[in-house]
């Protein structure tokens, strides 16, 4: 019967949404393997990677070829840095960045401590690197610079627009200073090194920039927000503007390109810390796993060569914090697409869009998500209402099609035409009452990854019992009423004449508001707004229609 298998369309178009937030509540698995004990050793016993130098770009290292891993240098003066969005720590001991905490961006719901994102922490270690490598210094395959420096904290002040810091280090007629720049309103760090040479002979060198993490995903609040696209390494060049690099993809295939421009970074959940070097120079970049679980993601410029009496001036990019946007589009256009959509990145950009559009009027994350709803749904209105007449003029057939049955019985291929010429003389397409499922998925799934990737969400409340849209409804109220404002539209479709599908779908709103209970509360408010819309819908066409009759 052609009725029955519409109903089985409907029935798997359910299960594929059931099948989907199954697979998403999964998805994190995949690209989160189990920290191994070699992963979480002390820092204190870890080898500091050195990139292979003996490479000259834009010639890439041969394969095979084994940088140098040299012992941990001890550790120097740490000099601390204030400003309005960053708290950082630098060790002069290579001059290296330990410590980033993002001001603007708590720990944890109520928590007055900032979020921490580089530490020199031994089971969490995550810190950036750079550095000039040569012979003579100032950092080797075998040392680390020892700098010194005027103070040891620097602060933003309300009328400053930048802080300078300045790291000096002087041998044999060269002076190099390391200079950090960080600016108000800005999570970018440019890191410029000024070479001077006052010796007798050339110095010859390569600028190196790295990040150096443990496999060691940060802990969340519990919910689904422990669901992020990716936590790992990632490198962008013109050829491929992002391209992910898990864990142990570093260990089987190290990175090993060359190329112009791009940019090298570390990935977790809402952020992200990147080097991006000169524009239009060639640029080496790697990776490396160090044995007692280290990882290295890093940059390798091309050959110094300062002559005697010579200055040589160069600079990197470093961005350390959230991944908003507008934000990393200033420090590298590609940067970007580090906020990963997944499948359905189209319809999400233009989701967050119009969110993030309608909250900047008015300052609420969960009436944006209930506006976009309706947004959707007047976008979708005459579609929708379209299908609503269809299954309402098949849910008025059901006395014929009942009387067709006792007709013919058990002659199929003769019951099957006579109710498909009873659909085209009353105008009736069943297949429509499967579109409003359709409709749904795709801006499901889109919103699913909207909520989850954007950090604008992050710890976002709503009303009342609602703190934080990005985690799941503490008391499921939200997947309650999803449910029954589901088992409500299931009423108005016509039932299905097969026992066994009565039941199924009789069951589906339970077991939708089962699997999802632990979805995030702004997903599961977009589910509830939008299932509500659909039955007051299919409600108002369908008495339009009873009063026409």
């Amino acid at each position: 019967m052609l009725e029955n298998m519409l109903d089985y369309v409907r029935i798997f178009l359910y299960v594929s949404l059931l099948i989907l937030g199954f697979l998403l509540f999964q998805a994190w698995q995949v690209e989160h393997p189990p920290v191994t004990i070699g992963q979480t050793q002390s820092s204190e016993s870890a080898t500091h990677f050195v990139p292979n130098t003996s490479v000259t770009t834009p010639v890439p290292m041969e394969k095979g070829t084994t940088p140098s891993d040299i012992p941990a240098p001890t550790k120097g003066q740490i000099v601390t840095v204030t400003t309005d969005r960053l708290q950082v720590a630098i060790d002069t001991q290579g001059g290296d960045l330990i410590q980033a905490k993002l001001l603007q961006y708590p720990e944890s719901l109520g928590s007055k401590q900032p979020f921490l994102l580089l530490n020199d922490n031994p089971k969490t270690r995550y810190i950036a690197e750079s550095g000039l490598l040569s012979a003579i210094g100032p950092d080797t395959k075998t040392s680390q610079a020892l700098y010194s420096v005027d103070q040891a904290n620097y602060a933003l002040a309300p009328n400053q627009h930048d802080v300078v810091v300045n790291l000096h280090w002087q041998k044999d007629g060269i002076q190099v200073i390391k200079r950090f720049i960080f600016t108000r309103g800005s999570y970018e760090v440019k890191v410029r090194y000024e070479i001077s040479n006052q010796g007798n002979t050339a110095w010859e060198g390569n600028f190196y920039a790295q990040l150096v993490r443990t496999n060691s995903p940060p802990e969340t609040q519990s919910g689904l927000v422990n669901l992020t696209t990716f936590f790992g390494a990632a490198v962008s060049t013109p050829n491929k503007p992002f391209e992910k690099i898990a864990f142990k993809s570093m260990q089987d295939n190290p990175v090993n390109l060359t190329t112009k421009d791009g940019w090298a970074a570390m990935i977790q959940h809402y952020f992200i810390t990147a080097w991006v070097p000169t524009d239009n120079t060639q640029t080496n970049y790697y990776s490396n796993v160090t044995a007692n679980g280290l990882y290295t993601i890093g940059l390798l410029g091309s050959k110094i060569v300062v002559p005697p009496n010579g200055q040589f001036n160069t600079e990197a990019k470093l961005y350390t914090g959230p991944t908003i946007g507008s934000e990393l589009e200033k420090t590298a256009s590609t940067l970007k697409l580090t906020i990963d959509y997944g499948w359905f990145w189209f319809i999400a950009i233009a989701i967050f869009w119009l969110m993030q559009t309608i909250y900047d009027f008015i300052g609420n994350w969960g009436l944006s998500i209930i506006l976009v709803t309706v947004f959707i749904k007047l976008l979708f209105y005459h579609l929708s209402a379209k299908s609503y007449r269809s299954m309402s003029a098949l849910k008025r057939l059901q006395p014929r099609i009942e009387l067709l049955r006792e007709r013919y019985g058990d002659d199929k291929p003769k019951l099957t035409q006579s109710t498909l010429e009873l659909y085209r003389q009353e105008k009736v397409n069943p297949m429509s009452g499967c579109l409003p499922i359709l409709i749904q998925i795709p801006v499901f799934i889109a919103l699913y990854w909207v909520l989850v990737e954007s950090v604008q969400l992050r710890q976002a409340p709503f009303i009342l019992w609602i703190h934080d849209l990005s985690q799941k409804d503490p008391y499921y109220i939200l997947p309650i009423l999803m449910g029954i404002s589901m088992f409500i539209q299931q009423r108005l479709n016509p039932p299905p004449p097969d026992p066994l599908q009565a039941k199924v779908m009789l069951a589906m709103p339970l077991i939708f508001t089962i699997l999802f209970k632990d979805f995030p509360a702004g997903l599961m408010l977009y589910w509830f707004v939008n299932n509500t819309l659909s039955f007051l819908q299919q409600w108002y066409v369908m008495r339009s229609i009873n009063a026409k009759t």
